[in-house]
């Protein structure tokens, strides 16, 4: 059984650069409600944003040795994401190896399990997203597969994927609909800004801005004035 595979297709870094320009929620709606991972993986300082293509980590919970393997094979702009079965107490990543990811030019780091060290990562600015802070250790034994298809904060994870991640959680886009994500997150943008606008002039209420007037008559909303 090979565990590490080294070759998969990248997309290319302009459409990667031009899908993060846009929130993860805006890639989220736009794509049609699909590609959130959890709401339990958060950056562990909200400033932290990243965008790039997915080397995927299959490790056993407890253990972060998998993890260090999947850094190594990593190249610069990719983004490592691992699934350790959800294992929220567990520490498995803290600022040594956010160091050596943060010096290879890793675009983040994100886990369903937890990380410790937090501190030290929000003053290295590397973009890290996890499950929880804990500072229980873990061990280095079990075998698992880097850059395999993978289940990861409820989402399918195939290596290559774009991975866009900022305050609000991480949303996973497939490279072959990108370009057409980025289309669609440019158009609900200007949308919204236009929204925004009629909001500030204070001409309509909310409810007429947002087209739905009919529908709540429809649905029998009752008004006591």
């Amino acid at each position: 059984m090979i565990h590490v595979r080294t070759r998969f297709e990248r997309p290319s870094a302009d459409v990667v650069a031009r899908l993060g320009a846009f929130s993860s929620a805006t890639i989220h709606e736009a794509q049609g409600r699909k590609g959130a991972l959890s709401h339990r993986i958060k950056p562990v300082d909200p400033s932290m944003s990243f965008c790039g293509p997915a080397v995927t980590v299959k490790a056993h919970p407890g253990d972060n040795i998998m993890a260090q393997v999947g850094i190594t094979y990593a190249q610069a702009g990719d983004v490592v994401i691992v699934a350790a079965g959800e294992l929220e107490q567990s520490g498995g990543f803290g600022d040594v190896m956010a160091t050596g990811a943060h010096a290879k030019g890793l675009a983040a780091f994100v886990t369903d399990s937890g990380v410790r060290d937090s501190a030290d990562l929000r003053a290295l600015g590397f973009p890290v997203f996890s499950a929880s802070i804990c500072i229980e250790g873990t061990v280095k034994e079990t075998l698992g597969q880097v850059n395999y298809p993978l289940v990861v904060g409820g989402q399918l994870v195939n290596p290559g994927d774009i991975l866009k991640g900022d305050a609000d959680g991480v949303v996973v886009v497939r490279p072959e609909e990108a370009e057409e994500v980025v289309r669609l997150c440019q158009q609900r943008e200007d949308h919204e800004a236009t929204i925004r606008a009629e909001h500030r002039k204070q001409e309509k209420t909310l409810v007429e801005l947002h087209g739905l007037t009919e529908k709540l008559k429809a649905k029998g909303l009752l008004v006591e004035e």
